[in-house]
Parts: structure tokens; sequence; C-alpha cells
């Protein structure tokens, strides 16, 4: 595979944060994080799956949690000061984000929605979030994310099965965006 810009990766290199672009062969029906991390050659819990939710007052905010945890949603929304958060339908993604499923990323999304990270990201020495395009990680210090996606540091998880979302039932439970 060549490797190739992704807005990201512009949008990274215009504020001088150094990264590293991991590339993996692509299976058209798997989107799991778990199997993310193994073709890229780190832990799970080092890569970030990023999910675009929806608040009570349908504003909408990016998730960023591990690989192989769940996303509380109770947790995002007191973190965002709401009463409620959930999933974005899938069909809303692409036309919010710019970014199609499995490839979804708050660098050079269309729109600079809020940002919440969990707090587990800050104890890797490196992180693994999309690069904005299915295939295409992105590999950087966890103080150089936070710096770029201006996030809220919280506690947003539940430790589970890694990509299944927790309260969206069957049909969100493969909607993230690594």
């Amino acid at each position: 595979m060549s490797s190739h810009k992704t807005n990201a990766a512009r949008f990274l290199d215009s504020l001088g944060i150094q990264y590293e672009i991991r590339e993996y062969e692509v299976d058209p029906e798997e989107f799991s994080a778990l199997v993310v991390a193994e073709k890229i050659g780190l832990p799970p819990e080092q890569v970030f799956k990023t999910l675009l939710c929806a608040t009570s007052e349908r504003e909408h905010i990016f998730a960023v949690v591990p690989g192989d945890a769940e996303l509380d949603f109770k947790k995002l929304a007191a973190a965002a000061g709401t009463r409620k958060t959930e999933m974005v339908s899938l069909k809303e993604v692409q036309p919010l984000t710019g970014y199609v499923r499995g490839g979804v990323t708050v660098f050079g999304a269309k729109k600079d929605f809020p940002v919440y990270a969990d707090e587990t990201l800050e104890l890797f020495d490196v992180i693994s979030v999309s690069a904005g395009s299915r295939g295409v990680q992105v590999v950087l210090s966890p103080a150089d994310y936070l710096r770029a996606s201006k996030a809220t540091v919280a506690d947003l998880t539940r430790q589970g099965t890694g990509d299944r979302v927790q309260g969206t039932g069957d049909r969100a439970a493969k909607r993230d965006g690594v």
C-alpha cells in the first residue's frame, strides 16, 4: 500500500504535530477496532475509535474511546453537561463529518464538534486513531491528540466486549469510527 495524505494528516501537519501513518488491509465487512489493533501492531486499548453522538438538545459531539471498551452514554452525557446522549444514525455520519463509517476522525471533519476523550488515553506513550480513511491510522502522542482535538478528558467507558456500544441495541453495535 502506498502512503497518502489524508485530510487528518494535513490538519496535523498544519499544527506541526508529529505522527506516524499506519496503513492496513481493509476487510469491507469488518469494522472492529480489535481487528485494526491487531493489523497495526498495537494493543486494542491504544487504538481509539471515534464515535459521533448527539445530545438531548440534538447537538453533535464526538466520543473517543479505546477499542476494547464500550461507550457509556450516561458518562458521556455527564461530561457534556447534557441530560442524555446517543449514537447518531449511520446515514448521518458522512454528511455531518465528511468521513465514512470506519474512517471517522475529529481531525479535518466538516464541522468542529466538541470532542470528549476517555481518560485512559493519557496512560500511553502513543495512541492510534483513524486518519480519516478506512485502512489508515495515525499514531501520535496523547498530548498532541488532546492539543489538536481540543478534547475534554473524562471517564467515558464501561469495560466490555470491545466493539459493542452500550445501550443502543444491535443497530449501533458496530457503528464505530476506527
